[in-house]
C-alpha cells in the first residue's frame, strides 16, 4: 500500500466515489469530508501529503478553507477543483500558491496526473533527465572530437551547461560525475584549440569570434545608432555563462531578450586587461602605446582599472559618436542604492554605463573566507549564491527602474572564472606577476603541457614589461603555484575561483540585448 495520504474535500463527495476507488486501487490512501470546517479539523489531526479542495462549498468556501490550510502547513500542496471558470477565482487561487487548478468535471486520469506532477515530480524528472543525458552523452563525446571552430566550441559549451543545470537536482549523482568528466575533457581540448588559433585571431578579421576590444564598436554602437531608446549598458564583473543562466528568469520578468551573442574574453582573462579592452576599444598593447597615462602593467603600483570612464569617452570620440552618456562603477551596496535613488535622473542620457563588481568580490571572498568557501563549495552552489545576491541586489532594482523608464538593456561581462583544483609548479623572479592563472615576467620556468606560452606578447596584443618578457596562461583547472612555499599555495588556493587563464568558463561569455516588456 502506498504511503501517500490524500485529503479530498467536496460537498458532493459521494458523487466522486468512482474517482476515490480508482486512486485506492492505485495504492493511495484517501480521506474524505464534505465541508471546509471538518477539513480543517481533520487536517489539524493528521498529516497529509496533498489536498484536493472543492472551491464552491456551503459554509466555508474553498478559498477560505485554502487560507486556513496554508496558514497551518504552507508546504502541503493543495489542488483546487471547481466548476467555475471565472478568472478572478483562478487568480485568487493561484495567488494563494495552489499546486494545481482543475475544472469540473474531472476524470480519474486528470487526478492521477496532477498527483504525479506534484508528488512524483522530482523523481520522474530525475529519471527522465538521467535517461536523456545518457542518450546525449555519446553525441557530446562525438561532437567534442569533431570541434573545429570557435562557433562549435560555443555550441558545445552551451550544451554542457544545459546538461549541468538539468542534472543539478537529480538523485543519481553518478551522472553529475560523468558530466564533470566531460567538462574536464572539453577544457583540455579547448586549451589546445586556443593554443593553435589564438594568435591567428590577431592577424585576421575573418573566421574568428568577437573579442573584448571589439564588442563596444561592433555590438553596442549599432544599438546606440538606432536612437530608439535610452540604453543601460551593464557590465557585471567576472560573470560566467552558467551564473547568467541562474538569474536569467528574474531579468525575463522585466525584459524580453532580443539578441544573444557569445564573445571571447581576451587573454589574460583578467579585469585589468579584458575590461579595459571593452571600454577603450583597444588591445592592451594599443592602450599602453596610445594612453600611457591610463595604462598600468601588472608590476606597476596603483589601481589597474581607474580610467574606464576616460577610456570609454575616448572611444566614443574616436568613433565620432556625440551622445549624452554617464559611467558608474558600483563596488558596494551603498553605491548601488545611491544609483537606485537617483536613476530617474538618467532618463535623458543616450547611454548609461554601469560596471557592477559583486561577483568578482564573491570569487575573491571564497578564497579568503571560510564561510564563503562553505556557501560556494562547487559550481552548483556558486550559481545559487549568485542568484540569491541578484534577487536582493540594487542591480535588480536598477534594472526594474530601467524597464519602467523604457530603457533598452545591454548586459554582459568582461570574463568568467573557473574553480581551480590542481596546482602546476612555476618559478619566476621578483618581477613576475602574481596572478594564479597567468604569469608575465622575464625568467619563467613552468610545465610546458600545463600552459599556453607566448614568447612574443605583441603577437596577441599584449605589452611586454621589458624586452625579454613572456606570458604563460594556465589551461584546464590548474593554478600556478610557486615552488617556494608550494604546500601553502596548494592548501590555500585549491578549490577557489580564479581567472586569467584559458577555459571555457573564463573565455566564452554572454553579450545580451533586451527590450523592456
Amino acid at each position: 500500500m502506498s504511503d501517500i495520504k490524500i485529503l479530498w474535500v467536496d460537498d458532493e463527495i459521494d458523487l466522486l466515489k468512482p474517482h476515490i476507488l480508482f486512486l485506492e486501487k492505485k495504492g493511495y490512501n484517501v480521506t474524505t469530508c464534505n465541508n471546509g470546517q471538518d477539513a480543517i479539523d481533520i487536517f489539524d489531526d493528521q498529516n497529509f501529503d496533498i489536498v484536493f479542495l472543492d472551491e464552491n462549498m456551503p459554509g466555508l468556501s474553498g478559498l477560505e478553507t485554502l487560507a486556513e490550510i496554508k496558514e497551518k502547513k504552507s508546504a502541503t500542496p493543495v489542488i483546487m477543483i471547481t466548476k467555475s471558470e471565472e478568472e478572478y477565482i483562478m487568480e485568487e487561487a493561484i495567488g494563494s500558491k495552489i499546486a494545481d487548478y482543475l475544472i469540473k468535471p474531472v476524470n480519474p486520469n486528470q487526478i492521477l496526473l496532477s498527483l504525479k506532477k506534484n508528488l512524483d515530480h522530482s523523481r520522474l524528472v530525475s529519471e527522465k533527465t538521467t535517461l536523456d543525458y545518457q542518450k546525449e552523452f555519446r553525441k557530446i563525446a562525438m561532437d567534442m572530437a569533431m570541434v573545429n571552430s570557435y562557433e562549435d566550441w560555443v555550441e558545445l559549451y552551451k550544451k554542457l551547461l544545459f546538461w549541468e543545470i538539468e542534472l543539478e537536482n537529480i538523485e543519481d549523482q553518478s551522472m553529475v560525475e560523468i558530466l564533470e568528466s566531460q567538462k574536464v575533457e572539453a577544457n583540455s581540448q579547448f586549451g589546445k584549440f586556443i593554443e593553435k588559433n589564438y594568435e591567428k585571431w590577431f592577424a585576421a578579421e575573418e573566421g574568428r569570434p568577437y573579442l573584448s576590444h571589439e564588442i563596444f564598436r561592433k555590438l553596442v554602437v549599432p544599438e546606440i545608432r538606432k536612437k530608439d531608446k535610452p540604453i543601460l549598458f551593464v557590465v557585471i564583473d567576472n560573470l560566467r555563462y552558467d551564473q547568467w543562466k541562474a538569474f536569467e528568469s528574474v531579468v525575463n520578468n522585466h525584459y524580453k531578450l532580443e539578441k544573444e551573442t557569445s564573445y571571447f574574453a581576451i587573454l589574460p582573462t583578467a579585469t585589468q586587461y579584458a575590461r579595459n579592452a571593452i571600454f577603450s576599444g583597444l588591445t592592451p598593447l594599443e592602450m599602453e602605446k596610445n594612453f600611457p597615462q591610463y595604462w598600468k602593467n601588472d608590476v606597476d603600483e596603483g589601481g589597474k582599472n581607474l580610467y574606464e570612464a576616460e577610456f570609454l569617452t575616448e572611444q566614443l570620440k574616436r568613433l565620432r559618436i556625440d551622445i549624452k552618456q554617464e559611467y558608474y562603477k558600483i563596488t558596494n551596496f551603498k553605491d548601488g542604492k545611491k544609483l537606485v535613488d537617483n536613476f530617474k535622473a538618467l532618463k535623458s542620457n543616450d547611454l548609461t554605463t554601469v560596471v557592477y563588481n559583486f561577483v568578482d568580490m564573491l570569487s575573491h571572498a571564497k578564497t579568503e573566507m571560510e564561510v564563503v568557501k562553505e556557501l560556494a563549495s562547487n559550481d552548483k552552489a556558486y550559481r545559487s549564491l549568485t542568484l540569491s545576491w541578484f534577487k536582493n541586489s540594487p542591480l535588480l532594482e536598477i534594472i526594474q527602474q530601467a524597464q519602467q523608464l523604457g530603457f533598452k538593456l545591454i548586459l554582459t561581462t568582461d570574463h568568467g572564472t573557473i574553480n581551480c583544483k590542481n596546482p602546476s609548479k612555476v618559478i619566476g623572479d621578483k618581477q613576475t606577476s602574481l596572478n594564479l592563472r597567468y604569469k608575465t615576467g622575464r625568467s619563467l620556468t613552468y610545465e610546458d603541457k600545463d600552459v599556453y606560452a607566448v614568447k612574443d606578447p605583441k603577437k596577441i596584443g599584449l605589452p611586454a614589461i621589458n624586452m625579454s618578457s613572456s606570458f604563460i596562461f594556465a589551461k584546464n583547472d590548474l593554478f600556478l603555484a610557486y615552488v617556494n612555499n608550494f604546500n601553502h599555495y596548494v592548501s590555500y588556493y585549491r578549490n577557489t575561483y580564479q581567472h586569467g587563464g584559458i577555459s571555457l568558463e573564463e573565455m566564452i561569455v554572454p553579450f545580451l540585448v533586451f527590450n523592456p516588456k
